[in-house]
């Protein structure tokens, strides 16, 4: 089924680079970062013999947009390597944070202000395209014969609806739990625990055991302590990423979905199942981190500091995040930062899977020039590049091998995350569906008024459920 990620296609490909790193054999170097590719020609198709672009014949340049400041060194890098092989395109990297992004990729469609080529996401792009607001890729794929099975397996299948490609894939992501070794250390809480760690939505599991006893008030009593205040927590065992909105990618999916919950029935899906008691109960159990036991900050606080800044400042043990975070925890904490694997619920350790891609603004006065900068950004010409640099995992295996390879060189033991991408129906697919713009508001308000206390998980989701689903009536 296109719809469906080839979980074991990807597996073996990613187990495959991680056997070559451990042998030593991975495919890029480890230690500094590629500069530039020795020829892009030698990584794509033989170009259609029917309609092959004229080169430009002036100077033009091209705005590329994303959110990640993490990656932009990458992309500077790909885009001076681009630049050498076609002198007459310059490639300008423009970065903003998550919000103020996406402000400014929708408002610049409308003000004639776009980027040219930008970072698209799978919860946005349906919109986009219904807009008419995206070029079709399809004919300048089919034209220049660029090879989309180059990517790994699903990857492309994601960014196409109705005969048209809206996007070329860039990147893959899954979720883990991050730790602060020092607190496990005092506690006498070890790596192995909490990567054999289960858990439900009852009681928590040997995870939630974990969190309490990594929860010290100010007398250093832990949650498990009959004498633990939870009005005086000094230090907290579980830092949550938020309310985690229509999707929870990073704060609760992941268990809500190993709790036997799905989103939907599968991409462009019309129908939400918000209102299931298996994503109500683990709703709740989240909420009841800090409404409850007290191990976990209020949500005020982590929206006013930062899930990231609290467990960087050292206010928490634990926390749960994307691969495209690796890179931040490990730079900007003082303390040894560790990955380990999500605990095992009910139906198995469950994370979701996300695929980025970019897009070229159907307002672009270049896309002949964008269409020739999105093709090598997207090719292992780059992103060999982007995983020398080790920060994201590349959507195409030699990407893939140099990361690991660079990760390897730096220290880390990221197998957290791709050990969750090999297990057998170890992932699910980021909800794909039209209305995002409209349902993302609707259970943003309605997730943070459960995490308030305002209402419980099970009439909280139902509200939403309703009026998600109204939508598409």
């Amino acid at each position: 089924m296109r719809s469906r990620i080839n979980a074991l296609a990807l597996a073996l490909s990613i187990a495959a680079s991680m056997l070559l790193v451990a042998c030593g054999g991975a495919a890029a170097p480890a230690a500094e970062p590629t500069a530039a590719p020795e020829a892009a020609a030698a990584t794509e198709a033989p170009a259609a013999t029917e309609a092959t672009a004229a080169p430009a014949a002036e100077a033009v340049t091209i705005r590329y947009g994303l959110w990640d400041g993490n990656q932009q060194p990458a992309y500077e890098a790909c885009a001076a390597a681009f630049t050498a092989e076609n002198p007459s395109i310059t490639v300008k990297v423009e970065q903003a944070g998550w919000g103020d992004y996406w402000n400014g990729v929708q408002t610049g469609m409308v003000s004639d202000t776009a980027p040219d080529v930008f970072t698209n996401h799978l919860a946005k792009y349906p919109e986009f395209a219904s807009k008419e607001q995206l070029v079709d890729l399809k004919p300048f794929i089919d034209r220049d014969g660029v090879d989309t099975k180059q990517y790994l397996a699903g990857l492309a299948d994601l960014w196409g609806r109705d005969g048209k490609t809206y996007g070329l894939p860039k990147d893959w992501d899954t979720i883990a739990v991050v730790y602060n070794q020092d607190m496990l250390d005092k506690a006498g809480v070890t790596v192995d625990e909490l990567n054999n760690a289960d858990w439900n939505a009852k009681d928590g599991g040997s995870f939630g055991q974990i969190i309490k006893k990594l929860t010290l008030d100010a007398n250093g009593k832990n949650a498990l302590d009959a004498d633990f205040d939870k009005t005086t927590v000094v230090q907290y065992g579980f830092i949550p990423g938020g309310s985690g909105g229509a999707y929870g990618q990073t704060q609760w999916s992941h268990w809500a979905v190993s709790n036997g919950f799905k989103f939907n029935d599968g991409l462009y899906a019309t129908k939400y199942y918000y209102d299931d008691p298996k994503l109500a109960e683990t709703i709740q159990w989240y909420a009841n981190l800090n409404l409850v036991d007290g191990v976990a900050p209020t949500l005020a606080d982590v929206k006013s500091l930062g899930a990231n800044a609290l467990f960087t400042g050292g206010k928490g043990a634990l926390t749960t995040d994307g691969s495209w975070m690796i890179g931040a925890y490990t730079k900007d904490t003082k303390f040894k930062t560790g990955f380990a694997r999500l605990p095992k619920g009910p139906e198995g350790r469950k994370s979701m899977f996300n695929g980025l891609a970019d897009s070229i603004w159907v307002g672009s006065k270049h896309q002949e020039e964008s269409w020739q900068w999105l093709k090598f950004a997207s090719s292992p010409a780059c992103e060999n590049i982007v995983g020398s640099y080790g920060v994201v995992f590349p959507a195409v295996q030699s990407g893939v091998d140099a990361a690991l390879a660079a990760y390897k060189a730096k220290g880390l033991d990221v197998s957290a995350f791709t050990a969750q991408a090999t297990e057998a129906n170890g992932t699910f697919l980021f909800p794909v569906t039209d209305h995002a713009s409209e349902i993302g508001p609707i259970m943003d308000a309605l997730m943070d008024s459960i995490m308030l206390g305002e209402k419980t998980a099970v009439d909280g989701l139902k509200e939403g459920n309703d009026q998600v689903n109204a939508l598409f009536q």
